[in-house]
């Protein structure tokens, strides 16, 4: 069947296969971050200080609800998004980031996961393997420590672990993006006061 029908098979085949070509190209440079990206991000952060005496009991509430364990470094600012959302501050928040160039807060959200899970995993390797022999050591320390039960024991086990499934998420970020955060560490830890 090589007629007019399989030329035209043939031609929308291969339009579709370059229409997926292009949108694949164009995802992945979407998924990049850029320079731009980053310090816009920095610069939202330090622009919600602002907000902060608006969140004050917001924190409080937070802080109460927390059980212990360590965040998913992964997705820490869209989990926190989510606790966010129906506060009278959350709109304030999503103006300040879309003057910040950001879409929406999800999209704001989703930029400052990657860009935290990256910078954690500079800061834990320029730490490593020092910070796993302490927590390590901490384990062992708590295992053989007499005057606690065993019900402290499995608490501070289970605390440990969530730490070190916390430090592993970080160190599983994507090399590109640890790449593009690299030049921005001391701005995020001056953001960050730490």
């Amino acid at each position: 069947m090589r007629g007019p029908l399989s030329a035209s098979i043939h031609t929308a085949v291969i339009t579709t296969l370059f229409t997926l070509l292009a949108l694949f190209s164009a995802g992945t440079q979407a998924q990049g971050l850029s320079d731009q990206t980053i310090s816009s991000f920095i610069d939202s952060l330090k622009a919600a200080e602002q907000l902060e005496p608006e969140f004050e009991d917001l924190s409080e509430d937070m802080d109460s609800q927390n059980d212990g364990t360590m965040p998913d470094f992964s997705r820490i600012f869209s989990d926190s998004l989510k606790e966010l959302e129906g506060h009278q501050a959350y709109g304030q928040l999503e103006d300040l980031v879309q003057d910040h160039g950001f879409g929406s807060l999800e999209e704001w959200a989703a930029t400052g996961d990657r860009i935290f899970q990256a910078w954690m995993a500079i800061e834990m390797e320029q730490q490593s393997p020092a910070a796993q022999q302490e927590m390590n050591a901490a384990m062992s320390e708590i295992e053989n420590n007499p005057n606690m039960t065993a019900q402290q024991k499995a608490q501070m086990r289970a605390m440990m672990e969530g730490a070190m499934g916390a430090m592993q998420s970080a160190s599983n970020a994507p090399p590109a993006d640890i790449k593009a955060v690299r030049p921005h560490v001391d701005a995020l830890r001056e953001a960050g006061n730490y």
